[in-house]
């Protein structure tokens, strides 16, 4: 998943993430190194937090645009 990428990119911590998405750090941390994968609610609140399609988020695709 794209996850860290994304975060790193816009420069915030995996702190600031999970506090504006209301979870918890070491889920973020989870997510990113792999131990855990995100539920579809999770996929969506990460996909829309970052203004991406989940597609690109899971990397299935190399662009980011929503098709709606």
């Amino acid at each position: 998943m794209r996850l860290k990428q994304l975060r790193r990119k816009r420069g915030i911590s995996q702190l600031k993430l999970a506090m504006d998405l209301g979870m918890n750090q070491n889920s973020i941390s989870r997510y990113e190194s792999g131990e855990r994968e995100a539920d579809y609610q999770t996929l969506i609140q990460l996909a829309d937090y970052f203004n991406v399609s989940i597609d690109y988020l899971l990397e299935r695709t190399e662009n980011p645009e929503i098709n709606r």
